[in-house]
């Protein structure tokens, strides 16, 4: 079990999934309560052109990813505002827009060698910036969560009980969102563009099975995330597989176990639903 330890590599991907863990189960619980799980994969998808963009000129990917998601998210907005397009459709045409220009330009003579490592990711390989990034998510999404928990809770439960209350849910839902794109943007880097979301929304979702208080839920998120890409990095290091993958399967399998002690617990106790905690 001690054996992986002793690579540096494996001792930098393993602080990366535990600090990607803790915050994207964290922020994971928000999202699947406000029902943003789509957006998570749709934000993923819109920064692949900056991925690649960034990739092919030798920058950081951050350079990238950033630019990339500010433009999707104006995109979408513009789309959405044209008579008879909903939101949805306009989330759908931008995300096929980006990721499809993305795919094109990695596909393009110029592009470097390794490409592909930005669809599924290179967990193995995260530099000493990529771990500063990661720690400066968590401890962003940690204060960010703290200061608005009580707008999230009152936006998220009853958004026109809210409103008296003096709470925007318009800012509760961009808090939210511009917390997720900054979180996808760090991630994609270790985990690659389309596995990146699984740690958004598989943690949480399974959390959710097990407990019906938020900050509980949030905490145990936190954890199963962390608990996952140690799995899955231990699985990649002995079975051959590559990081990212492996990091995403342990997480279904954590969500698919979640499921199989919620049915058992549900014909035990009842549900009582998500309470403020």
């Amino acid at each position: 079990m001690l054996e992986p330890l002793s690579e540096p590599f494996m001792q930098r991907a393993l602080a990366e999934v535990i600090l990607l863990g803790l915050a994207g189960g964290a922020l994971g619980c928000w999202v699947v309560f406000y029902g943003f799980s789509y957006a998570a994969e749709s934000l993923a998808h819109s920064i692949f052109p900056g991925l690649v963009l960034a990739a092919i000129a030798g920058a950081p990917l951050l350079l990238g990813a950033a630019p990339a998601i500010v433009l999707a998210a104006a995109a979408i907005a513009l789309i959405a505002r044209i008579g008879g397009v909903g939101r949805d459709a306009a989330v759908a045409v931008v995300v096929t827009t980006m990721f499809g220009l993305g795919a094109l330009l990695a596909l393009s003579p110029s592009s470097p060698p390794g490409v592909e490592s930005l669809l599924f990711g290179d967990v193995f390989g995260v530099t000493d910036g990529d771990l500063a990034a990661a720690a400066a998510l968590a401890l962003l999404v940690a204060v960010a969560l703290r200061l608005l928990h009580a707008r999230l809770l009152a936006a998220g439960f009853d958004r026109g009980t809210a409103r008296s209350l003096g709470v925007s849910p318009a800012f509760a839902d961009a808090a939210l969102l511009v917390l997720l794109g900054a979180g996808i943007v760090v991630a994609v880097q270790g985990l690659g563009n389309l596995l990146v979301v699984a740690v958004f929304v598989g943690p949480a979702a399974a959390a959710r099975q097990l407990s019906e208080r938020m900050l509980p839920m949030m905490l145990l998120a936190a954890g199963l995330a962390a608990l996952a890409g140690i799995a899955g990095l231990y699985l990649s290091y002995y079975a051959g597989t590559a990081g990212g993958a492996s990091v995403a399967l342990a997480i279904v399998a954590i969500y698919l176990a979640s499921l199989l002690f919620g049915k058992l617990r549900d014909s035990l106790l009842p549900r009582t639903g998500v309470t403020i905690g």
